[in-house]
């Protein structure tokens, strides 16, 4: 019996290179592509596929988001998060919304066609690069929601006084989240902590 593929990508032509990845495989089908999160959603719902290739970055409803709302209504789904972000921070946000892979977009046929293969059979699949990603930043220190905000204004090179006005705060709040940022993050100044956290997938420079 064929594996029935939802593929989800907002560029046509990364979906077009995934069914032509699989077309040769003759237990593989993609039954339907979706540009963006809701529409994986939807689509989910009507097709009910034995795996999901989920992008994270779409536009409307992320994949994260998606991986959450199909893994809520159908808790046994078998969703792979396929994307080009390889921070430790995106690979946790995928497996804690309930993916049960997560691979890189420059990923070899071989891989991607196992991948599918072990989803399909309710395996997880961690690729020894993802794997040792995690394990880099093991135990985890996570940022708060305000504190990725703040971090998210400082790698727009706002100021503190600035930050201060668009949250709501006053700069002395926004000095004591900066210091705490630089704590979690084991790093001297602003800069290290924003490169850092792009480093990580913390924040994206398209926030």
């Amino acid at each position: 019996m064929n594996i029935r593929v939802l593929t989800a990508d907002d560029h046509s032509v990364v979906r077009a290179g995934i069914a032509a990845m699989i077309a040769n495989e003759p237990d593989i089908a993609v039954v339907a592509e979706a540009g963006d999160g809701a529409e994986a959603v939807a689509l989910y719902h009507e097709h009910i596929p034995d795996v999901v290739l989920m992008d994270l970055r779409m536009p409307t409803l992320d994949g994260v988001s998606a991986i959450t709302a199909i893994r809520d209504a159908y808790p046994d789904a078998h969703i792979v998060a396929l994307t080009t972000y390889d921070g430790d921070a995106d690979i946790h946000r995928a497996l804690s919304a309930g993916a049960c892979a997560y691979l890189v977009k420059d990923v070899l046929v071989a891989e991607l066609v196992r991948a599918i293969r072990s989803a399909a059979a309710g395996k997880r699949v961690i690729p020894p690069t993802v794997a040792s990603r995690l394990a880099e930043f093991t135990p985890r220190v996570d940022l708060t929601e305000r504190e990725v905000e703040v971090l998210r204004l400082v790698a727009k090179g706002l100021r503190n006084k600035e930050i201060a006005r668009v949250i709501g705060r006053t700069e002395g709040t926004v000095k004591v989240h900066l210091k705490n940022i630089l704590q979690k993050l084991g790093v001297e100044d602003r800069t290290e902590a924003v490169t850092l956290a792009l480093q990580r997938g913390i924040i994206h420079l398209d926030d």
